[in-house]
C-alpha cells in the first residue's frame, strides 16, 4: 500500500489573504461571505483573515501577487465575477486573470484559489454564489485549507 499524504492541518495556525472584486458586488459579497463563514466554521480566527477589495476582476492578480510576495499568507483566495455582456470583453478578462492566478500560485509554491465566476448570465452567477449550485467562495476556502495541509505534508 502506498503512503497517503494527509491534507489535515491545524487551522488555528494559518493566515489567509482574500482578494475580492467590487465589480458585481451583489455577487462577490456573497462569495466573500461564503469564504469567511467556511473559514470560521473550520476554526480559522477572524484576525487570521485579511480581505483586500479591488475595483474589478482585472485588478485581482496584482494584489494576489503582492500578498504572495509578502510571505505572510498560507493561501490567497481570489474572488470575482465576470458576466458576459454584448462583446467578448469578458473572455479576455477571464483568460488573463485565470492565467495570472495560476502563474502566481506556481511561482510562489502557494495555494492561490480561483474563485472567479465566469458566467453567461446574472442568474448563473447568483446560483454559483450561494444559490442552487453552491458557493464558489466557500469551495475556495475549503480547498485553501486542504491545500495548506497537503503542502505542509509533502
Amino acid at each position: 500500500m502506498p503512503n497517503l499524504l494527509s491534507s489535515e492541518t491545524d487551522q488555528t495556525n494559518v493566515r489567509i489573504g482574500i482578494v475580492v472584486s467590487h465589480w458585481n458586488e451583489s455577487i462577490t459579497s456573497r462569495l466573500l461571505d461564503g469564504a469567511v463563514e467556511t473559514l470560521a466554521r473550520r476554526d480559522v480566527p477572524d484576525q487570521a483573515i485579511d480581505v483586500a477589495y479591488v475595483p474589478g476582476a482585472w485588478e485581482i492578480p496584482v494584489v494576489a501577487q503582492r500578498m504572495a510576495n509578502s510571505g505572510r499568507y498560507h493561501a490567497v483566495i481570489c474572488l470575482g465575477a465576470v458576466i458576459r455582456g454584448e462583446t467578448t470583453h469578458d473572455q479576455h478578462i477571464n483568460r488573463a486573470v485565470t492565467l495570472s492566478i495560476a502563474d502566481i500560485a506556481v511561482r510562489h509554491d502557494l495555494p492561490v484559489l480561483l474563485g472567479l465566476l465566469t458566467c453567461e448570465t446574472l442568474e448563473q452567477a447568483i446560483q454559483r454564489s450561494g444559490g442552487n449550485v453552491g458557493n464558489k467562495g466557500a469551495e475556495c476556502a475549503d480547498a485553501a485549507l486542504e491545500m495548506i495541509g497537503l503542502l505542509r505534508n509533502v
